[in-house]
């Protein structure tokens, strides 16, 4: 059983966690080798503890908390950080534990964003995602539409990254982000 809800400053650990273990299992061959050892979940566990004691920039974070395991994804969204016309939404990350894909939870994170989304009075979204992620189809199969492509520095590495939207996000928010139980 696995329940979708708003993150609090006790998760930061295991989002800290989440988010290591995901960008190792997720990006080698895409990021340095370096920079993924390098990153570190102390670090990452302040940040996420800052950010979701004082809300900082007005991000909506949700994690997926899946019994015994606890945290095992999370998603963050918020005002879209740059300059596509006609998307004033933005999901900034998603990551899930390797074990928990597969299983509907990203699904239910985004649609767990675009409620937020909407309620802040984006009606439309997109998200980035590096071009040679093969994860990169999740958001086609769920309607996102290739909007175009940036070359981002990370680790010293020029990476590209493109960019799918929605124009319309009720779509994605009509998905359960928790159903009921059986």
């Amino acid at each position: 059983m696995s329940v979708i809800r708003r993150a609090r400053p006790t998760d930061a650990a295991a989002m800290g966690r989440v988010y290591v273990e995901s960008w190792r299992s997720t990006y080698p061959g895409l990021i340095p080798d370096h920079y993924l050892v390098g990153l570190s979940e102390e670090a990452l566990t302040a940040r996420w503890r800052g950010q979701l004691a004082w809300g900082r920039d007005g991000d909506g974070v949700f994690v997926a908390v899946e019994r015994p395991h606890g945290v095992v994804g999370f998603v963050t969204c918020g005002v879209q950080r740059g300059q596509l016309a006609g998307y004033g939404g933005e999901v900034y990350t998603l990551y899930l534990l390797d074990q928990a894909q597969g299983h509907g939870l990203g699904r239910r994170l985004m649609a767990a964003a675009a409620t937020e989304l909407l309620a802040r009075g984006y009606p439309s979204g997109l998200v980035w995602v590096l071009r040679d992620n093969p994860a990169r189809w999740f958001y086609e199969r769920l309607g996102g539409r290739r909007l175009g492509e940036q070359t981002i520095c990370l680790a010293r590495e020029l990476l590209p990254e493109v960019a799918y939207g929605w124009g319309d996000l009720s779509e994605l928010a009509r998905l359960p982000v928790n159903p009921p139980l059986e």
